[in-house]
């Protein structure tokens, strides 16, 4: 997750099968930061991206990145 972000970050995805096909992924930390894929793998490519994509945002905006919650 380096490029613009500056650091490393490691958030809990959860990938799950859709009933009508297809893949629902997301990330329970980060709110609003879902995808799909056709394939598993699809869908954890898109997550990666997504992901991504959000903390940049978050940093253009001089928002702080949350803290994963482990319980």
């Amino acid at each position: 997750m380096g490029d613009r972000v500056g650091k490393d970050y490691h958030f809990t995805v959860i990938i799950e099968k859709e009933e009508e096909g297809g893949f629902h992924a997301f990330c329970p930390s980060l709110p609003g930061c879902h995808t799909q894929g056709e394939t598993f793998e699809e869908a954890m490519n898109n997550i990666k991206d997504a992901v991504k994509l959000y903390l940049e945002s978050l940093l253009a905006h001089n928002e702080s990145i949350p803290e994963e919650d482990i319980t």
